[in-house]
């Protein structure tokens, strides 16, 4: 009768394993790969935000600080593997000149990381893609000497 009961066992490991990897493994790897791509995205807004902001007060003109914040915001994007979105970066200065001494600059990065493997119809619509929005407010240096 144990004899049985071992024979009847045989070969049942494979398919319950199998039948574990794809229902509980599987899921769980594509939803841990999801959740650090959106760490990623959200860590390279962060510091494109700030570099963006640091690289836009501490310009000369308005022409030069626009450039040089696109160009350090697309770096920070490069550095986790990301390309900069087109629209995603927005500034603004509250009140009077951006670089007059003692003003703020406002940088918002606003984008959707889509998430990974998924098709491109799919990837394309608002529920495959999380948005990030970032705020960061640089100040303008009290003893900057304009020119």
């Amino acid at each position: 009768m144990l004899r049985r009961a071992v024979l009847s066992d045989r070969g049942s490991a494979i398919t319950e394993f199998i039948v574990v990897a794809v229902l509980i493994l599987m899921p769980m790897a594509y939803i841990v790969m999801s959740v650090m791509r959106v760490q990623a995205a959200t860590l390279a807004s962060t510091q494109a935000a700030r570099e963006a902001g640091r690289a836009f007060t501490q310009s000369a003109n308005l022409p030069a600080a626009f450039n040089a914040a696109t160009m350090a915001a697309g770096l920070a994007f490069d550095d986790q593997g990301f390309a900069l979105p087109a629209d995603a970066l927005a500034i603004s200065c509250p009140g009077a000149n951006c670089l007059t001494p003692g003003s703020t600059a406002v940088v918002d990065i606003t984008w959707s990381v889509p998430l990974p493997w998924l098709p491109a119809s799919l990837s394309d619509r608002s529920a495959a893609a999380i948005p990030i929005h970032v705020r960061h407010v640089a100040p303008v240096d009290v003893y900057r000497v304009t020119s």
